[in-house]
């Protein structure tokens, strides 16, 4: 059982774990259990390449962002489950917590995070009733989003990043995840409005 399960490991998707990570040492998320289902053969990130994101050398490849990003999860935040090579095909809900099946297994979660791509065919059974037509993509390209408020689905159920309704932009479905992760610490610490910063300690 998972407190919380996120699928994608784009940038929203591992931004949000990251964000989550690196609360272990508080209190309210020392003993939760995370994890990230990364399938991205399907991310638009695999052939991106930046030169306007704060913080990014010009040049950097949407591809080196992806293998780069899961040694720093790895590296940094070992506690978080990385799930490699299995593709998620349904989410389903009872009153007590989410079923998320894969190509080969089944995991169990109390809170879920939706955050694949904007494209067609979305093939997860389970969520159909929430697709609707994506309101900030062109029309010509006929992109989808999950119905939600504030990155909220229902209970329990989370969508950040371009499926959330985000425009495909980096540094927002970053933001979008980033604004998930801080939505579920808040959540954690008893609706106590929470961010996480690291700082520069003095000596």
């Amino acid at each position: 059982m998972f407190d919380i399960l996120i699928i994608g490991g784009g940038v929203s998707g591992m931004q949000c774990a990251l964000i989550l990570g690196s609360a272990k040492h508080k209190e309210y998320a020392k003993d939760k259990r995370i994890g990230i289902i990364a399938h991205q053969k399907a991310s638009h990130l695999q052939e991106a390449l930046f030169n306007n994101v704060l913080g990014l050398p010009p040049e950097t490849s949407g591809k080196k962002i992806l293998e780069e990003g899961k040694k720093q999860l790895q590296e940094l935040y070992p506690h978080i489950v990385q799930i490699a090579n299995e593709k998620v095909i349904s989410v389903t809900a009872n009153q007590q917590y989410y079923t998320v099946t894969t190509t080969k297994k089944k995991y169990t979660s109390k809170v879920v995070v939706v955050a694949l791509n904007y494209a067609k065919p979305f093939t997860v059974a389970g969520l159909e009733e929430y697709v609707e037509p994506h309101q900030r993509a062109n029309p010509v390209k006929d992109r989808i989003q999950l119905r939600n408020q504030n990155h909220l689905i229902k209970k329990g159920l989370y969508v950040c990043g371009t499926i959330s309704g985000c425009r495909s932009q980096y540094a927002i479905a970053a933001g979008s995840g980033a604004s998930v992760a801080t939505d579920i610490l808040t959540m954690w610490n008893n609706a106590i409005p929470t961010k996480i910063h690291d700082k520069i300690k003095n000596t």
